[in-house]
């Protein structure tokens, strides 16, 4: 037997509200729409992972969502363009990544990050 993929589910009280965040933010494309869910997503192919934590690192709490970016610092600037509060970051963090964290639409806490 071999995993495939992992999919995160997020609970979507407003699905459009969540969409907007995640494509006008991050650029993802609608994969699959039923109504009841929506997939988003990229073509680019993705080793699969599972992270279990039990603290955010540096005393943040643990994220719902951690999405690795090419360009951080970049994206930061769109997401204050945007109007997003950052709660945290951006920080070159002791493991090897820089990083900033913020809450979407449904209070999800995402945390942003790029590799050194």
């Amino acid at each position: 037997m071999t995993v495939k993929r992992i999919s995160a589910n997020l609970n979507a009280p407003s699905i459009p509200a969540l969409k907007a965040f995640y494509q006008d933010l991050f650029g993802l494309d609608v994969l699959m729409d039923l109504g009841w869910i929506t997939t988003l997503g990229t073509a680019t192919s993705m080793p699969v992972q599972l992270s279990l934590a039990t603290t955010g690192g540096e005393g943040t709490p643990v994220p719902e969502l951690s999405i690795e970016v090419d360009n951080l610092d970049e994206l930061h600037a769109h997401a204050i363009e945007l109007g997003h509060d950052i709660l945290y970051g951006p920080e070159d963090e002791s493991w090897g990544v820089r990083r900033f964290m913020l809450h979407d639409p449904a209070d999800n806490l995402v945390n942003v990050l790029q590799h050194l």
